[in-house]
């Protein structure tokens, strides 16, 4: 069974940094393309990060120069490296695999909270 556990956010100051990490269980994880998402209080869910099964990665404009997102295949780990941050970047954060079953089953876990601000 998949199972999807993010971590690591909390309050931070404007310009402050977070490590998010989302650890991945039930699932192969390195042959799977793994993203972040970003729901601000309020509004729909959006992928902010990829990373692809062959480590390539994207991000969205609003992000470019200030997350980064990694994965560590022997823990089955994601992260996002998050630097400079703005309080437009407050909501919950999540990751998934965007081209799996259970993604496209409707599959989330429970997400972890990114608060910035003074």
């Amino acid at each position: 069974q998949v199972r999807l556990v993010e971590s690591g956010g909390g309050l931070v100051q404007p310009g402050g940094s977070l490590r998010l990490s989302c650890a991945a269980s039930g699932m192969s994880f390195s042959a799977y393309d793994m993203a972040w998402y970003h729901q601000p209080p309020g509004k729909q869910r959006q992928m902010v990060a990829l990373m692809t099964h062959d480590e390539s990665t994207n991000y969205t404009d609003s992000v470019k120069g200030r997350f980064t997102i990694s994965r560590d295949i022997v823990r089955r780990a994601l992260y996002l490296q998050m630097n400079n941050l703005k309080p437009e970047d407050t909501g919950v954060y999540f990751c998934n695999a965007p081209r799996s079953a259970f993604f496209l089953k409707g599959y989330w876990g429970q997400g972890t909270q990114v608060t910035v601000s003074s």
